[in-house]
């Protein structure tokens, strides 16, 4: 089942004093659907406003152009002035790849952006970072130097020819900058000591850059150069990551405070997990850390993962429990609660969306679908109760990996319960997806039918949403059939106290890919497109073929170790 690919955008717009200003510029963000504005961030000092929103390519780049357009009209780059090097209205225009998209792909979008308001708006743009068209424009600040009032004689060299828009300078919008980049986390890591001292030692061993050699006395020998008379570094730990101590006086204590830039590079578990290293070395040591901002839920999972592994536990558990270990292990509530809800990217945007089913007890989805509403039906419950032998296959896994005696088979039973973990989120999904399906056919129904136009819009409308209703059921299948080989293994070489349980999920699997080929025959009914009909009435008997020649081996396995 394909996931949705998430972008965030992070525009600096060189406006951090008027807020009315802001807010136009904020309000066509937020008037284009499929985003979410994140977090307005507006500096005085500065005079500029780091703006966060995230959602789907298409809609990220929408109201990128759109912000770009009404930051023309609002802010005159001519009587800008402020602490902050800057040469545009929309200073610079960031995109970063958060969930199913790779920078590669976030690099076309960046240019895409910067085509159409090169074009549309006529102003120069550079592309930077990872979107780049030259090695030499791929870091900001070659670009950004001699900021606005250097830019009207910079921009007639040839070399600072821009990638979009006209070679002029446009003394109202001045130039920005579109690129794409990784995602940036700003991470603080708590030590039980009050020395800024100390905890800037830490930071030198774990930053990249790490510090300057010296003969001796780290401290006090002489400087070590190189050739051309420039200090030798010892480089840290960490790529990508800048850091420093100090001491926070709200809180008592002394924190290493970090930028992780790259975080393929230094993963947040990374950066913990050195910085322990260090402060166990000098005598200290983390009493825990706190995230600024957001962050992506790969993130989350992935250092959930890292602390699982090393205590030689099953990474195959739930979504919450991956965050609760990530949480838990590197104090991120140390200083203050920690609300997935609230610091998860991905969760954010969830709060904006309705999955009334899976969000019931079992005592209120079971009386929904008891209730006269005609949904959920047996689409949705298919799709459950695949979900419910994913997780009993899953299960066994679990069990398995940490079986008295097994203790060297963890991670063989761990890599199964992950996969069985997969099955069962894709699954899940599925029951509200269903029960959409459906409500978008009655939906279609309700169209006005008066008019000719009307008559074809609403047909097509009806086709479309029929053949969608089609297509959820026929995945709901697909998904469910993949846990018989789950099944299977856990029935033959797991835990055999829950050889059983194996056996219940596999005849789980077997219901869903029967009950949701009853959902796909029915619909398929109401399609004029035959040659479809054909095509997923075939697939379809094929599944339901195959999903009871695995159900009978599994239960001839099971029994047999009853």
């Amino acid at each position: 089942m394909n996931q949705k690919q998430l972008i965030e955008c992070v525009p600096n717009f060189s406006e951090g004093r008027d807020m009315s200003v802001i807010k136009q510029i904020t309000d066509v963000i937020e008037q284009v659907e499929g985003v979410k504005l994140l977090d307005v961030d507006p500096g005085k000092a500065t005079n500029r406003t780091v703006v966060t929103f995230v959602g789907e390519p298409e809609a990220v780049i929408e109201a990128a152009f759109q912000a770009m357009k009404k930051a023309i009209e609002v802010i005159d780059m001519s009587k800008h002035q402020g602490e902050h090097p800057r040469m545009g209205a929309t200073d610079v225009c960031p995109l970063i790849p958060i969930a199913n998209i790779t920078m590669e792909e976030v690099a076309e979008y960046a240019h895409r952006l910067a085509k159409r308001a090169g074009e549309e708006l006529q102003f120069p743009i550079f592309m930077y970072e990872s979107a780049a068209t030259k090695p030499e424009r791929k870091n900001l600040a070659t670009i950004r130097a001699g900021e606005y009032e250097g830019f009207p004689d910079k921009i007639k060299q040839a070399e600072w020819k821009p990638d979009y828009g006209p070679a002029t300078f446009h003394a109202r919008a001045g130039v920005t900058a579109v690129g794409a980049r990784d995602f940036l986390i700003a991470y603080n890591v708590n030590l039980n000591t009050t020395s800024t001292r100390r905890a800037n030692s830490v930071a030198f061993d774990i930053r990249e850059k790490g510090r300057i050699k010296r003969e001796g006395n780290p401290i006090t020998g002489t400087v070590v150069k190189d050739e051309q008379g420039n200090p030798v570094r010892t480089p840290g730990t960490c790529k990508a990551v800048k850091a420093i101590g100090w001491y926070i006086e709200e809180y008592g204590v002394a924190q290493i405070s970090m930028n992780i830039t790259d975080i393929s590079a230094t993963p947040l578990h990374k950066a913990f997990d050195e910085c322990e290293k260090s402060a166990i070395r000098r005598g200290m040591r983390v009493t825990g850390s706190e995230l600024v901002g957001l962050v992506p839920l790969k993130v989350m999972l992935e250092a959930g993962r890292f602390f699982l592994r090393k205590q030689n536990r099953s990474l195959g558990v739930s979504e919450a429990e991956l965050i609760k270990i990530a949480v838990k292990s590197m104090g991120l509530d140390e200083l203050g609660p920690f609300d997935p809800d609230k610091k998860i990217i991905e969760y954010q945007l969830a709060a904006d969306e309705s999955n009334p089913l899976i969000e019931m007890n079992l005592q209120q989805f079971a009386s929904e679908t008891a209730s006269e509403s005609p949904a959920p039906g047996g689409g949705s419950i298919a799709a459950y109760v695949g979900a419910l032998g994913a997780s009993l296959a899953t299960m066994v896994a679990n069990l398995s990996s940490h079986k008295r005696g097994w203790d060297d088979r963890w991670e063989e039973f761990s890599n199964w319960a992950e996969k069985g973990q997969q099955m069962k989120s894709n699954l899940l999904r599925l029951v509200d997806e269903d029960t959409r399906a459906f409500n978008a056919i009655i939906d279609a129904v309700r169209l006005p039918k008066g008019t000719a136009e009307e008559k074809k819009a609403r047909k097509e409308a009806m086709q479309a949403a029929t053949k969608n209703a089609i297509e959820v059921p026929f995945r709901v299948m697909q998904e469910a059939f993949e846990c018989f080989e789950l099944c299977k293994v856990m029935a033959a070489i797991g835990n055999p106290n829950s050889v059983s349980d194996a056996g219940v999920g596999a005849l789980c699997a077997r219901a869903a890919v029967r009950g949701a080929y009853l959902n796909v025959q029915i619909n398929v009914g109401d399609l004029e497109d035959k040659n479809y009909v054909n095509e997923m009435l075939a697939k379809g008997r094929a599944l339901v073929e195959a999903s009871e020649a695995q159900e009978k081996e599994i239960m001839e396995l099971v029994e047999s170790k009853l």
